[in-house]
């Protein structure tokens, strides 16, 4: 298993847990939040290639 699907795997076991202790508007707040948080902390210029490189994909 590759170091991603790892990632993704905890990911989503750490999301059941929350939806099961937390009240569910908690629980997206935080689903929501984190990424979103994540992006905002990059600098404008990790932000412009990010983008590129999401379009890049899309367009293959």
């Amino acid at each position: 298993m590759s170091n991603n699907a790892k990632i993704a795997a905890g990911g989503v076991a750490v999301g059941l847990i929350l939806l099961i202790w937390l009240p569910w508007w908690a629980s997206l707040l935080i689903i929501l939040g984190v990424p979103a948080a994540a992006y905002l902390m990059l600098d404008p210029s990790q932000r412009r290639r990010l983008r590129r490189a999401t379009r890049k994909e899309i367009g293959r």
